[in-house]
C-alpha cells in the first residue's frame, strides 16, 4: 500500500465517524435533563421530610409551652386570690375580684378585635384590576 492511500480500515472522513448525531446529542441532553430532574426531585422531598420533621416536633412544644402557659394562668390566679385573702378580703370575694380582671381583660381583647375587624376592606385596587383584565384580552373590533 502507498503511504497516500488510506487504508481500508479507516473511514474516508475520521471527523464524522466519532462525532455523535443530533439524534444521539439530544437523546443524551434529555436523558442527563431527566437524571438531573429526578436527582433533584429526590433532593427536595429528602429535605422536605427534614423539615417537615423539624417543624412537627417545633409544633409540639409549642403545643407544650402554650399547656404548660396555661397551668401557669390557672395557678397564678389563684395566687393572686389568696394574696387578696391575705388583706382580709373573704376567698369568695377574692376569687370573683380575679374572675372580674379576666372579664374586663376578655372585653378589651374582644373590643380590639372589634376595632381591627372594622378597619378590613375589601381590595379595591386588585378587584378593579381584574375586572380590567378581561377587557385587554378582547379584540378592538368587537
Amino acid at each position: 500500500m502507498s503511504d497516500s492511500q488510506p487504508s481500508s480500515s479507516t473511514p474516508a472522513n475520521p471527523a464524522t465517524a466519532t462525532d455523535p448525531t443530533i439524534g444521539r446529542l439530544v437523546a443524551d441532553a434529555s436523558r442527563d435533563l431527566s437524571a438531573l430532574v429526578r436527582s433533584e426531585i429526590q433532593l427536595a422531598k429528602t429535605e422536605l421530610k427534614i423539615s417537615v420533621r423539624s417543624g412537627g416536633l417545633a409544633a409540639v412544644f409549642v403545643a407544650v409551652a402554650a399547656f404548660l402557659g396555661l397551668l401557669l394562668i390557672i395557678m397564678l390566679s389563684i395566687t393572686l386570690a389568696y394574696f387578696l385573702t391575705m388583706t382580709g378580703l373573704h376567698p369568695a370575694w377574692a376569687f370573683l375580684i380575679v374572675s372580674g380582671l379576666y372579664i374586663l381583660a376578655i372585653a378589651g381583647l374582644l373590643v380590639g378585635a372589634y376595632l381591627k375587624v372594622r378597619k378590613i376592606k375589601a381590595p379595591e385596587q386588585t378587584i378593579a384590576t381584574a375586572k380590567a383584565i378581561p377587557q385587554a384580552f378582547k379584540s378592538p373590533n368587537s
